[in-house]
């Protein structure tokens, strides 16, 4: 599939976008459950790398990127 640049960063974007929302609330159901703020706040950033790794293996994998 042959996508330009603007389409490409706009899916990219996307994809950040989509793993921030998860990185918030994956911190936010860790606080709520009574860990301190730093743990949460490790805890998003794990969920949103791991989404963001997930997202941009499977659009490699269909040829988006």
């Amino acid at each position: 599939m042959k996508l330009t640049l603007g389409v490409k960063v706009l899916v990219i974007v996307t994809c950040t976008l989509f793993s921030v929302i998860i990185a918030i609330v994956a911190g936010l159901l860790s606080h709520t459950s009574g860990a301190p703020v730093s743990e949460a706040v490790l805890c998003g950033g794990g969920a949103f790398a791991g989404c963001m790794i997930l997202c941009l293996a499977v659009l490699t994998s269909l040829g988006v990127l």
